[in-house]
């Protein structure tokens, strides 16, 4: 992540903690809205810059109080969970995505990190870190599997581990190789881009508006939407070209270096970027950064930045990755673009979890070649700070996606009759006493201490229910097929459900769903046995399902994991609901990565008796909850253990090996105590392992630590 500027830190110093859960709470939803629309739906609505506005103040607020980064937190995800319109596949390494500089001073640190985390180059200050740096492509992400050499699959970044297969998409691709030139490994999955050159996206746009089709925002968006047609004949009458980069998982060694490899790609046939560059040093790859900036425009195909690769595989695999993104790389965006309109309004929407967020209606700008009429603008605290008002002229600004980023405003050309924001006002209607949700009309409230307003419709709102549902049927919660957006939506409107359980209940309004349009006999059978399945569930998809604010797919593993069976998590909120000091309280607050506020709100959610009720009706309508899957790393001698590091460590720096330990399954604490597993001692230890003696917690050497976890 960038450096966060000036402003950006004092807005947080002046931040409670109680404020900045809020605010990261509301920041979660916000980014994962976003990254559903950008990665699985092709329809971003906020602009690249407000986007990395968003991350770069959910760093920010993390930075300044660690005690409440949450499991699922933005910076520990990526992309969003696959569409249910192609088959899902796993990608045998994982997609990760990148950390974002938005400068030089950005740069330099990332080049910093890398030198202080490898112990060789932080004792010899004269070796040089070498980089590739590569045009960061506006395209669409994908994985290419070879087996013996010829393309047997493609798919989507999906949420990172899974993604969409496209093979046959793909294969309509003509740069695209189907049978590999010369030798290669077994197995090899090859990451790319998709793209579309501007001028075919103009060609195809001016076409589509003379047969009175909309037409596309920008080539990204035309690409990825392309790419991810159900037709495959549509796919394969779009301009389509490629561009691959990097190497996912592989059965054998290939290269000592990315640039190596990027060679190699070229050899077995994979059309590569010719304008990647090897950069000996920093003030190499701050050049390159400069050079092609200056000749975007000429460049056929969009850009909106430089990546750098450390050049060493061996080394990118010391540095491995810290929650969603790889140490050994980094994003280094352009400056955004900007133009001038005239915010025609501030108005509001409701989401999932009854937060209502502002939103700029604006008058149509082209900005850097895009239309845009809309952006978000946080909440309220956001909207008073910047004092933006209807009527306003503001500058906005955008770096390569469609809605732009509200920036300031043109104080001279403000209207005389101007009237400050207030959001209270906004919400409460003409003739009205009180603010309102503007879908259901329930009270409006914001919570002392809190950035958002909420809806206390709950389930009553319509604008809530929905996307409660939705969320309950998606991937990661229920996964019913055949149950998305749509037949969520109109079961809805038409009374079919309401609550979770009404799901279950669907078979009864069978004769109904069939005689619907676009149902028949086989479609509503799907639907209903897609369903039936659903009836046995882990305990972590179940308690995720439930959208308590918070608790993302890793806390409801954390939770599954800590109670164990659904009876005793239930037993033990509602213990912890009706007395807060109790043993109940203590032990979901002492749950590692579970604070008071994450518990505070699973406790919110048990004190409301519609929720309880709605939970009850829900279980009665369940065969067998089932308790979590034992941990991925559960093979590891670390997996679930507690380690401590004292002294110094000579093989290793102290961030290399708490990165391993960690990436085994450990958890690294700062002191030790009875809970303490492991003491790893270094050089010159102190009071640490006098303690793991008194104590007797075992002791490992550093030595003992690099065998243990295969280090080298």
């Amino acid at each position: 992540m960038g450096v966060v500027t000036t402003e950006e830190q004092w807005e947080v110093a002046a931040l409670t903690p109680e404020e900045a859960a809020a605010e990261l709470a509301r920041l979660a939803e916000t980014i994962a809205y976003h990254n559903k629309r950008y990665y699985a739906e092709d329809a971003p609505e906020v602009s690249d810059a407000e986007y990395d506005a968003l991350m770069r103040r959910n760093q920010a607020i993390e930075a300044q109080f660690p005690e409440l980064i949450r499991a699922e937190s933005p910076s520990r995800q990526v992309g969003t969970a696959p569409s249910s319109g192609f088959r899902k596949v796993k990608h045998l390494r994982p997609m990760l995505s990148l950390e974002n500089a938005f400068d030089d001073e950005d740069v330099r640190g990332f080049f910093s990190g890398v030198r202080n985390f490898i112990k060789e180059l932080r004792d010899d200050a004269t070796t040089a870190i070498e980089v590739v740096a590569e045009p960061k492509i506006d395209g669409l992400s994908i994985s290419l599997l070879y087996e013996d050499g010829r393309f047997v699959r493609g798919a989507t970044r999906g949420d990172g581990a899974v993604g969409e297969d496209v093979t046959e998409n793909l294969r309509t691709i003509a740069v695209l190789p189907q049978t590999l030139k010369g030798k290669a490994p077994a197995v090899m999955e090859v990451r790319g881009e998709v793209y579309m050159e501007k001028a075919e996206f103009l060609a195809m746009n001016e076409r589509r508006g003379e047969r009175g089709e909309p037409v596309f925002a920008n080539p990204r968006n035309a690409a990825a939407g392309s790419l991810r047609q159900l037709d495959v004949s549509i796919t394969a009458s779009r301009p389509l070209k490629l561009f691959c980069y990097a190497l996912g998982e592989v059965s054998e060694a290939v290269a000592e270096t990315h640039w190596d490899f990027l060679d190699r790609l070229r050899h077995w046939g994979f059309p590569v970027s010719p304008q990647s560059r090897l950069c000996a040093t920093l003030e190499d790859a701050l050049a390159f950064h400069h050079d092609i900036g200056g000749e975007r425009a000429l460049l056929p195909y969009d850009i909106d930045g430089v990546v750098y690769k450390i050049n060493r595989f061996d080394w990118q695999a010391r540095l491995g990755m810290v929650s969603r993104a790889p140490r050994w790389a980094l994003a280094h965006k352009f400056p955004a673009e900007q133009a001038t309109t005239v915010l025609n309004s501030i108005e509001i929407s409701v989401g999932r979890t009854g937060v209502l967020t502002p939103w700029a209606s604006l008058a149509p700008v082209n900005v850097g070649g895009v239309i845009v009429a809309r952006a978000t603008l946080h909440n309220e605290d956001e909207i008073r700070r910047k004092d933006f008002r209807d009527g306003d002229t503001v500058v906005i600004q955008r770096a390569g996606d469609v809605i732009p980023q509200v920036v300031s405003v043109v104080q001279d050309k403000r209207p005389a009759d101007s009237v400050e924001f207030s959001m209270a006002a906004k919400l409460t209607p003409p003739g009205g006493d009180h603010p309102e949700c503007p879908i259901c009309h329930s009270l409006a409230i914001r919570e002392e201490g809190q950035a958002a307003w909420r809806c206390t419709g709950g389930l009553v709102c319509p604008a809530q229910g929905v996307e409660r549902l939705i969320h309950f049927g998606s991937r990661l919660a229920f996964d019913i097929d055949g149950f998305g957006e749509k037949n969520v939506a109109a079961f809805y409107a038409d009374g079919l459900i309401r609550t979770p359980a009404d799901i279950f209940r669907l078979r009864d309004h069978a004769e109904d769903i069939r005689k619907r349009e676009g149902w028949g006999e086989i479609s509503t059978r799907n639907l209903l046995e897609a369903i039936d399945r659903r009836r046995t569930i882990p305990l972590d998809r179940l308690i995720y399902s439930l959208g308590i604010r918070q608790v993302g797919e890793a806390t409801a593993k954390l939770l599954a994991r800590h109670y164990g069976s659904f009876e005793r998590w239930q037993a033990a909120m509602l213990d912890a609901a009706r007395d807060q000091e109790g043993d109940a309280w203590r032990d979901l607050t002492n749950i590692s990565q579970i604070g008071e506020s994450v518990a505070g709100d699973i406790i919110a959610f048990f004190r409301e008796e519609h929720n309880r009720d709605a939970l009850t009706d829900l279980v009665a309508q369940l065969e067998t909850i089932e308790n979590v899957a034992a941990p991925t790393q559960s093979a590891s001698p670390l997996a679930g253990k507690t380690l401590v590091f004292t002294g110094t460590l000579e093989k290793l720096t102290r961030f290399e090996a708490k990165a391993r330990a960690e990436g085994l399954g450990a958890k690294v604490a700062s002191s030790v105590s009875a809970k303490t597993d492991y003491v790893v001692v270094g050089a010159d230890a102190g009071s640490k392992a006098e303690k793991a003696k008194a104590l007797g917690v075992a002791t490992l050497s550093e030595d003992e630590f690099v065998e243990m976890t295969g280090a080298s």
